[in-house]
């Protein structure tokens, strides 16, 4: 049995992602809006239970957040807090997130030491309750380095995924060298920690994708075709999809936060019902 580091407040934390995941499913499935009850009755759970459960995971009521959820949420969230990446970065938004305020900080990886496949670099790694349940947090001596989550693929091969990025470096599992900036991560910090910091470990194209990504407020989404003009490549759409989908460091780099013009959701390396809750998750806070 893995052992997870527990945060502050995080395994409730993330008992509650485990009952939002559920209700998730059953969204997907069902052609008509549930009632709190129905919802409520399907997870066994009493309807006020599920309530406070609900409520407190995301500060909004069961049913609001049930609207969050429904496939029309990118297209609404398109619609209302659409980004224009150059013009977020020209009036300062990349700052006006919580998440963004702590990760002013980043390094990246030099074009040759990435071309190594990490020989020489030293990670290490550890599993952590979060928001969104299992997380496996990966950092090197300057900054995390990878962050993934296991509710869609399994702890098995979350880990693995991880580790295959960097075959050539050495893995030392050390959560307690690694817990102080996953708090950060994770909003648990108590404001003394200092900040977070970020080593991206990337080829030079890759990097210039995650550090638009960086620039896309909480609450706010932009579209793959955006990213390509903010980084002056505005025909490598594809190109700019395929690194988003390479982002190591999931959350944080917010690659959920990418959507298709067309108001698709796109893909998402983690599962697209991890992407979904974590709009909802950003937009339902957004609202309060």
């Amino acid at each position: 049995m893995t052992q997870h580091q527990i945060l502050p407040d995080e395994t409730e934390t993330a008992y509650h992602y485990g009952v939002v995941r559920r209700a998730i499913d059953l969204i997907d499935a069902a052609d008509d809006p549930l009632s709190l009850d129905r919802m409520a009755a399907e997870m066994g759970m009493s309807a006020a239970h599920f309530q406070r459960v609900f409520s407190r995971w995301v500060g909004v009521s069961p049913k609001r957040y049930q609207q969050y959820l429904t496939l029309g949420h990118a297209k609404t969230l398109l619609r209302e807090r659409f980004t224009t990446l150059e013009a977020a970065q020209a009036v300062g938004l990349s700052g006006s997130g919580r998440l963004h305020d702590l990760f002013v900080r980043w390094e990246a990886m030099s074009p040759g030491d990435f071309a190594r496949s990490g020989a020489g670099l030293t990670i290490f790694w550890g599993w952590f309750d979060s928001p969104f349940g299992a997380a496996i947090v990966m950092g090197t001596e300057k900054g995390i380095c990878g962050i993934g989550f296991a509710a869609e693929m399994g702890e098995d091969a979350a880990l693995e995924d991880l580790l295959s990025r960097w075959p050539r470096a050495d893995f030392v599992e050390d959560p307690v060298m690694l817990r102080p900036w996953v708090l950060q991560a994770f909003g648990a910090g108590d404001g003394r920690l200092g900040t977070a910091p970020l080593f991206l470990i990337g080829a030079p194209f890759q990097i210039k994708v995650w550090e638009a990504l960086l620039s896309i407020p909480s609450g706010h989404v932009t579209t793959y075709s955006e990213i390509a003009q903010a980084i002056g490549k505005p025909q490598a759409v594809r190109a700019v999809g395929t690194a988003v989908g390479r982002n190591p460091v999931s959350w944080l780099i917010p690659c959920h936060r990418a959507l298709r013009k067309s108001g698709g959701l796109g893909g998402y390396h983690w599962g697209l019902p991890m992407k979904r809750a974590m709009l909802a998750y950003e937009a339902a806070r957004t609202q309060m």
